[in-house]
């Protein structure tokens, strides 16, 4: 039994929820998102709370059910509280500055890195001396500061020997001993 699509969501103050057929929107003070909820899902909506139902106990339609509630939970989490995540940028010449919503890394390549940000996600760089660049990331939408942060650390992933490379704030790189010195 799908023990998180049972739990019923709360909605906020100041949060609007329309249901309309299979499409659920959420507006709210950071924005606005669109869900396409699966046939096999029903939401109803009283009084502030959605709660979710499946057709059958079908695998499928019981996998579905905790999704689409986890889905439209993020949602409503964004709209009104929204998201951050923060990567830091560890090396010798490594730098990180935002223009707008282009990303300008040097990341230890022959040409610096210039990565279009989507323009509902919001981006900044901050470096202080003697610390890694830090480039957070502020958005209403889970899914898309997640698949943009996801795409910043691919262009240099930590490696596991000088801990050199692109990482999440507070992500454990485990560390590997170097060459033995001899036999």
């Amino acid at each position: 039994m799908s023990r998180i699509g049972k739990s019923p969501v709360t909605i906020p103050s100041g949060i609007e929820v329309k249901v309309d057929g299979n499409v659920i929107t959420v507006k709210g003070p950071k924005g606005e998102l669109t869900q396409e909820v699966d046939a096999s899902v029903t939401i109803s909506q009283e009084d502030g709370v959605l709660t979710f139902h499946r057709a059958t106990d079908a695998p499928d339609h019981r996998s579905k059910h905790g999704l689409y509630r986890a889905l439209v939970n993020n949602m409503i989490v964004g709209v009104s509280e929204g998201y951050k995540k923060e990567l830091e940028v560890i090396g010798v010449g490594y730098r990180a500055e935002a223009q707008g919503q282009l990303l300008n890394m040097s990341v230890g390549y022959s040409h610096p890195i210039i990565i279009d940000i989507p323009k509902e996600v919001k981006v900044s760089a901050l470096t202080e001396k003697g610390k890694a660049p830090v480039v957070s990331l502020e958005s209403h939408d889970k899914q898309l500061i997640g698949q943009v942060a996801a795409k910043i650390r691919s262009f240099r992933k930590p490696e596991p020997y000088k801990g050199k490379g692109i990482r999440y704030r507070g992500e454990e790189v485990r560390r590997k001993a170097g060459k033995s010195a001899g036999k």
